[in-house]
């Protein structure tokens, strides 16, 4: 499926945060379970430079609902991620005013986007990670 996006990987945590530094990324779908460097610290470091950059939150795992509100990400995908689902959710944020980021990354909107994992369905496109 091509969304016209161009997707720039990174193998760790280190390497997200050397891709931000670049200038030439708009969002970024951040997995917590990176190696080498936690998601979490990844996460601190670039919206230490860029508080209203968008960032979505992929986890495989439980518990980090208390932690992704109060950081003020994006979104929280929980895994197997739905396509259609990631798109749309890039496509809001993509298009969300940094004023309404910062907002939610100072507390004052302790709003989260919230995506579970679908129900399976041997015909949906899924991504593993």
């Amino acid at each position: 499926m091509d969304a016209g996006y161009t997707v720039v990987e990174a193998a760790d945590g280190a390497q997200a945060v050397e891709q931000f530094k670049t200038g030439q990324i708009d969002l970024l779908l951040l997995d917590i379970g990176l190696p080498l460097r936690h998601g979490w610290n990844a996460f601190e470091s670039i919206t230490s430079q860029a508080p209203a950059f968008p960032i979505i939150v992929v986890t495989g795992n439980d518990g980090p609902y208390d932690t992704a509100p109060a950081s003020g990400v994006g979104a929280l995908m929980e895994k197997p991620l739905d396509v259609g689902q990631l798109l749309k959710t890039i496509n809001e944020l993509l298009a969300e005013p940094g004023e309404a980021r910062l907002r939610r990354l100072g507390g004052c909107d302790p709003s989260v986007r919230f995506i579970p994992p679908p129900p399976p369905s041997p015909s949906r496109p899924k991504l593993h990670g």
